[in-house]
């Protein structure tokens, strides 16, 4: 069937309205230049790109007894200090410099959805603290905000005391990631838990 002669005019008309606009175009740009790139001016220049977050972690590593130490491995006045604090009942909370009193109100009341969790019960100090680092590592990757960490409240750490909640809350205070943490409300946990608030 051969194409009405209605619709070849509308197809000549549309092709020469593109040649049109395509010529018009082109006359209207005829006397434009492109820009120069002109150098950045001193102390203006792009921030070179670090090598690799990937060897920041590895020298982070170095430094993870440092960073993070066993709660054997305290002074004793640190130690003391830290065992006052923390009871197996005891609640725990933390807030870096700059967190809102707001922020820390809602965190307490449990009002920030929990991304993950992790738990660390039944596992020595050791275990223990290479996991949370690296849970607290994959979460602020992963871009999430607030997790929980269950540490469990030491009843089973006789006369000496809950002993990962103790090197929990003295770990987290010493993560540059952790923001703010505290105990969690009785459904999630009580004094066996906290939410923890990452660095954005």
């Amino acid at each position: 069937m051969a194409k009405p002669r209605s619709l070849d005019r509308i197809a000549a008309v549309e092709g020469d309205a593109v040649k049109d606009d395509a010529e018009t175009f082109r006359a209207a740009m005829r006397d434009v230049k492109p820009l120069v790139h002109a150098p950045l001016a001193a102390g203006l220049e792009k921030p070179k790109r670090r090598a690799s977050a990937r060897a920041d972690r590895a020298s982070a590593a170095d430094d993870f007894g440092a960073a993070m130490p066993l709660v054997g491995d305290l002074a004793a006045d640190e130690a003391a200090s830290m065992a006052d604090v923390v009871s197996g009942e005891g609640a725990l909370s933390f807030q870096r410099a700059g967190v809102r009193i707001q922020v820390m109100r809602r965190l307490r009341r449990g009002l920030y959805p929990i991304e993950d969790e992790l738990d660390l019960h039944g596992l020595s100090q050791t275990a223990a603290r290479s996991r949370l680092a690296e849970f607290i590592e994959q979460s602020r990757d992963a871009g999430r905000r607030c997790v929980r960490v269950i540490h469990g409240k030491g009843y089973r750490s006789g006369a000496r005391g809950p002993v990962l909640k103790t090197a929990v809350n003295l770990w987290l205070r010493r993560h540059t990631d952790v923001m703010a943490f505290v105990s969690a409300r009785a459904i999630d946990g009580g004094a066996g838990a906290v939410y923890v608030l990452l660095r954005a």
